[in-house]
């Protein structure tokens, strides 16, 4: 049974093998500049807290627009990209093609139980769905590892990329998570050919529901896996990043010095404890700032703020990823009750 999976999956797994076999040279070429780059501007040996903010904002600064950073954004992109690829190309056609071809009841009438054959296939496509997601997560992990580095040492700006491994945007392409990804898009693709049981629309469903899991979960889910943290400070108008006026309201955003964290809300709102919406006032239309700083202070507004710290990166990539197991595991357990329906019918 293992050397006949094997059989049917061994162009998917050399097609699969070669190409991160081209990425990972690739990285290697861009990696050794990254790390030129990441040491001529005397990192690994600064002391003083200036320097090191210093040297790290520069170096930061200076990826902006190019070769690296586009590198940077690539990766991040196929890391988000490769599961949902694992779940429809290997997970969907997996049953749903069995099913069309009609070899599924010639498979069970042989010596190999259908829950054993079922077993094999999922367990050995799952963990080379693993084995994928993760040997590109560690070569990712290690060609980023200065950008990361400089990123938490840097001081916290305006004029700093926002590259915060806990950010919405990179927490699903680092750590341990996409090895989640990998497994529950690969449960979910084999879920949708049994269910549908044709190749192309299962794996056009695989694709499109997982995409909705990517949107949805790091809005709705990610931010309540760990209770976030909430504070309350008074309003800066030196930090205000802008102010949007319309015919009756105004709003004011500041920004928020948690270095690293994950902000999920920053609202500016009244001494009264309520949202701040104006009314505008003539002070903020005029050409002086100051006049309009002035009326804010006058207001005693306040930042309400809620986020998720730094120091919470790996307790959140370890819950997201169990959860991710979790889940590949009872699609797998509806795969297999509905396939002994589909032979007892």
């Amino acid at each position: 049974m293992i050397w006949l999976t094997w059989r049917q999956f061994r162009g998917q797994a050399i097609a699969t093998a070669a190409l991160l076999g081209a990425f990972a040279i690739a990285l290697a070429i861009t990696g050794a500049r990254l790390i030129g780059a990441y040491d001529a501007n005397g990192i690994p040996g600064c002391h003083a807290s200036g320097d090191c903010a210093r040297a790290t904002g520069n170096f930061i600064n200076g990826l902006a627009g190019t070769p690296e950073m586009l590198t940077f954004y690539a990766t991040v992109f196929l890391l988000y990209a490769l599961p949902g690829l694992i779940g429809a190309f290997w997970g969907a056609p997996l049953v749903a093609r069995e099913i069309e071809a009609g070899t599924l009841r010639l498979v069970w009438n042989q010596s190999v139980t259908r829950e054993r054959w079922l077993a094999t296939k999922l367990g050995m496509l799952g963990l080379a769905a693993a084995a994928a997601t993760g040997l590109l997560t560690l070569m990712t992990a290690w060609w980023a590892s200065p950008i990361y580095r400089a990123a938490r040492q840097a001081a916290a700006g305006p004029s700093r990329m926002s590259i915060d491994r806990i950010s919405p945007a990179l927490f699903g392409a680092s750590g341990i998570v996409p090895l989640g990804y990998g497994v529950f898009a690969f449960a979910l693709g084999v879920t949708a050919g049994v269910l549908i049981r044709r190749t192309i629309p299962a794996m056009a469903a695989t694709l499109a529901v997982f995409a909705g899991v990517q949107v949805a979960w790091p809005n709705w889910i990610r931010p309540h896996l760990l209770t976030p943290l909430h504070q309350m400070i008074s309003l800066n108008v030196g930090r205000i990043d802008f102010i949007s006026i319309g015919s009756r309201q105004m709003t004011v955003h500041a920004a928020v010095r948690h270095a690293g964290a994950w902000i999920i809300s920053n609202q500016t709102i009244t001494a009264a404890g309520r949202p701040f919406t104006g009314p505008p006032t003539g002070a903020c239309l005029g050409p002086s700032y100051r006049a309009c700083n002035s009326w804010l202070t006058a207001k005693h507004l306040r930042q309400f703020i809620v986020y998720q710290p730094a120091s919470r990166y790996w307790p959140l990539q370890w819950e997201e990823t169990a959860l991710f197991v979790v889940m590949a595991l009872l699609l797998a357990g509806v795969c297999a009750w509905r396939l002994r329906r589909r032979q007892q019918a």
